[in-house]
């Protein structure tokens, strides 16, 4: 948060607490009714301008793949930039991993998955603000 708030100021330290919220949040929503009444709260005004701060924020938090695409594709969401998460697993004779990213993304271990599902960004996170 200190490092946020010396780097970007005030704008950065509230999209970093934005982002810790939000992976909280989405780490307790999916435990208790999954992906499909998911609902995150909106990035603060000036969170478009830092990306690297949720990044950051992603890494130092421990967040899995899907809470990581998730908080993203809430981030962009704000910004009108739809971007859909993809789920993705492996052969169960290679022993079964799953796996989700955004589509679009560069990821090594996307090359090794099988699509099963994908989660297009929701109509109401599209260009939603606090």
């Amino acid at each position: 948060m200190a490092r946020a708030l010396r780097r970007g100021g005030l704008p950065a330290a509230r999209t970093a607490l934005w982002a810790g919220r939000a992976v909280r949040q989405a780490r307790r929503q999916l435990a208790r009714q999954g992906m499909t009444d998911l609902r995150l709260p909106a990035p603060p005004p000036g969170a478009a301008a830092h990306r690297a701060v949720v990044l950051g924020v992603l890494r130092r938090t421990g967040a899995n793949c899907l809470e990581r695409s998730l908080v993203r594709q809430r981030w962009y969401g704000a910004q009108l930039v739809a971007r859909t998460i993809v789920i993705g697993v492996t052969a169960p004779s290679t022993g079964f991993h799953a796996h989700a990213w955004l589509d679009g993304d560069t990821d090594a271990e996307r090359e090794a998955m099988v699509e099963i599902l994908r989660r297009p960004t929701p109509p109401a996170w599209l260009g939603e603000r606090p």
